[in-house]
């Protein structure tokens, strides 16, 4: 799994005040911590930036770039013109820099996607369509059809497309985790060679804090099984990273178990093991959502 790390962004206290007042030490250091922690692009994310966008982005994409030289770049910010203006000073390397995000709306992709391509960016194309999150798998696959159909007018192959069916709360939205499922195992039907990615950590957004790692991890290996090539995710989250590198299979063999329904009795796992089959459960809706799911 490729990790698309998620900490330089505006609403971290250290990083947006970096931002304000244009200190690149606390950004260099928090990118060089991310390279170490096994992030494989660096996500830059500056909110709206809707009075100093279009200069900050360049600066941040310079910034960041001085101090990890060869890893590529998400640029995320509703400013479009922030995110050209970043494109515009981003030097290459060896995998194209990401436009993160252009949602499914008509007055979005037809600003954003001539851009993208002029720059040969890859894209995150978001299921966010004219009436917000779609309502199950079916409205996904109707946007992404849309979405992808107008990337490759543009000029933008699928294979330079990563496709983000959006990840909801597990706690409030527990059947719109099931639907990106659902969308996920359509996707290379719909949409063949395209990448797929999502805001991971979006699914424990509410829950209490100790109950995130293991509900971001599980429903990482569950989109994994079916076919999602990337997430943002935190890059303190080291367990995480682990998994979507390879090694903590025996955590990735549970839950494909769990999800196939052949798990072994929780009596006989070790509690790590077991809370991951409960955790399978709760997002698959087989069990209901609570805070204490784990102790039942």
């Amino acid at each position: 799994m490729i990790l698309f790390g998620e900490s330089l962004n505006v609403i971290s206290k250290v990083i947006g005040k970096a931002y304000r007042e244009r200190d690149p030490k606390p950004i260099q250091e928090e990118v060089l911590e991310q390279q170490k922690l096994g992030m494989d692009y660096i996500d830059i994310n500056l909110g709206p930036a809707k009075k100093d966008g279009h200069e900050l982005m360049p600066w941040v994409c310079q910034v960041v770039q001085e101090a990890v030289p060869n890893m590529p770049l998400l640029l995320d910010t509703s400013n479009i013109a922030a995110i050209e203006e970043g494109l515009k000073v981003l030097k290459p390397v060896a995998r194209p820099h990401i436009v993160n995000s252009i949602m499914a709306r008509p007055e979005r992709y037809n600003a954003m996607l001539p851009m993208a391509a002029k720059y040969e960016a890859d894209i995150v194309a978001l299921m966010w369509g004219p009436d917000g999150l779609p309502r199950d798998e079916n409205e996904r696959a109707a946007l992404c059809v849309e979405l992808l159909y107008a990337a490759n007018e543009a000029g933008i192959p699928n294979e330079k497309i990563w496709v983000d069916g959006i990840v909801t709360p597990v706690n409030i939205q527990q059947a719109q985790c099931v639907s990106l499922l659902n969308f996920q195992m359509m996707l290379e039907d719909i949409a063949p060679g395209a990448m797929s990615t999502c805001g991971l950590s979006n699914i424990s957004n509410g829950p209490p804090v100790q109950l995130r790692p293991i509900l971001n991890t599980t429903y990482m290996v569950m989109l994994g099984r079916y076919g999602m090539k990337a997430v943002i995710s935190d890059p303190l989250d080291t367990n995480l990273t682990a998994v979507a590198k390879g090694q903590r299979q025996d955590i990735v063999d549970v839950v494909y178990q769990a999800m196939d329904g052949t798990a072994p009795d929780l009596a006989s796992l070790p509690k790590e093991l077991a809370d991951y089959v409960k955790t399978v459960r709760v997002i698959n809706g087989e069990t209901l959502f609570s805070d204490s799911y784990l102790d039942i």
